[in-house]
């Protein structure tokens, strides 16, 4: 997992915390909607750093005909 996952997890915890001590119903609102959204930015990076790993390994293994 790459550092920006990390950090977009961080921040998706944090905002189910401050979500879960809210006591405004708009604030809690708020908080959960940030929440999904940093969620979602980690999962789309956590795909991107799989594609770029898939994309890496595939290039290894193609003989360096070309060269």
């Amino acid at each position: 997992m790459s550092s920006t996952t990390d950090y977009y997890l961080v921040q998706a915890n944090e905002n189910a915390r401050a979500a879960a001590a809210a006591e405004l119903p708009n604030v809690k609102e708020r908080c959960l909607r940030a929440e999904a959204a940093w969620r979602a930015m980690a999962e789309r990076a956590a795909r991107m750093d799989q594609r770029r790993k898939q994309d890496a390994e595939a290039k290894q293994a193609v003989p360096q005909a070309f060269e």
